[in-house]
């Protein structure tokens, strides 16, 4: 990892990844055993349906994590994190900010706003603000307001994605932005992994691998799904919740809706499809185009192990290509 990065966290990194936090997915288990595996575990603060709930979630992290680094003093324990939703839509904002302050994540990513209010807090008790992008406009705007880092959410993403590619959405941030990037879009290997360092990224996010964790939220249904799908199965659409966004296939046919005949957009009543059983993320899921890699359900440790694994073999590979010894 790149000097921008292990001032900070490398030390307590096995790999530069960050376990995306995904919506009704990301679970305190999936955050205290990513970072026991050696990574940065994540959860939107929203998965917590009452502050009340938030609060135990946050009590809980640190408390495991705590524990961890006293009784695994010989094995890296990443640092977890948090994802703020900082638009005015969320009712929860300045609640669930002061429990920030309170529970000090040393990690908080912004979605969907000015990250302002959020990096005065964090920077108060000395953390980092990860701002996520789909475009150079937001990318610039985040500089602006002085956050740490760049998600730059590129074409390929689960969820909400965006549509540049990977290697022209670095290498024009890196024209104005020399602080940490952090890769989103279709990284689910060890090889992924190498390949985004050497475009210049100092940080990984990894979603579709992890929702088929044993310990995600995601139901049994959803995790075989994954298992069964490739990036054929993925279409783009903002039919289901009026944003762009990448969805499984065979959920929005098990929702007997057909694929191939969705509305467009702008002929939707979106009050009546929110009364209606259809519902993003709940029945109609999201996945990116890296679930081809997905083959089975698994605990957290044994995927990250799997990954450790295929990210040493790619990088023995690349250096023996260059003719160097990988010792």
């Amino acid at each position: 990892m790149e000097k921008r990065v292990s001032k900070v966290l490398s030390d307590q990194l096995e790999l530069p990844i960050i376990a995306a936090p995904m919506f009704l997915v990301s679970s305190p288990q999936m955050v205290i055993e990513s970072c026991k595996s050696g990574i940065i575990g994540s959860f939107p603060l929203l998965n917590a349906r009452t502050s009340e709930i938030l609060e135990e979630w946050m009590k809980e992290i640190c408390h495991e994590l705590s524990v961890a680094k006293l009784n695994e003093a010989n094995h890296k324990v990443g640092p977890w994190a948090v994802n703020l939703i900082v638009h005015s839509s969320n009712k929860r904002y300045r609640e669930d900010l002061e429990l920030v302050k309170k529970y000090q994540p040393p990690i908080v990513i912004t979605s969907l706003g000015d990250p302002s209010l959020v990096t005065d807090v964090v920077h108060g008790y000395g953390g980092l603000v990860f701002s996520d992008v789909i475009d150079l406009k937001y990318a610039r705007k985040a500089v602006q307001k002085g956050v740490d880092g760049l998600i730059l959410v590129c074409s390929g993403a689960g969820g909400h994605s965006g549509v540049i590619n990977q290697n022209a959405f670095i290498s024009s941030v890196r024209e104005f932005w020399d602080g940490i990037i952090v890769l989103a879009g279709s990284i689910s290997n060890g090889n992924d992994i190498l390949a985004a360092e050497v475009l210049g990224a100092d940080l990984v996010y990894m979603g579709t691998r992890f929702i088929a964790a044993t310990e995600s939220l995601a139901g049994a249904d959803y995790k075989e799904m994954l298992v069964d799908s490739t990036f054929e199965d993925i279409i783009y659409t903002d039919v289901f919740s009026g944003v762009k966004a990448n969805y499984l296939i065979p959920s929005i046919k098990k929702a007997g809706i057909d694929p191939d005949q969705l509305p467009d957009r702008k002929s939707i009543d979106f009050s009546e499809m929110n009364k209606s059983k259809v519902k993003a993320w709940k029945n109609i899921w999201s996945a990116g185009h890296g679930v081809t890699t997905i083959k089975n359900v698994q605990p957290i440790a044994e995927i990250i192990a799997e990954l450790k694994q295929s990210y040493s073999e790619s990088l023995d590979s690349l250096l023996k290509t260059k003719g160097h010894s990988t010792f």
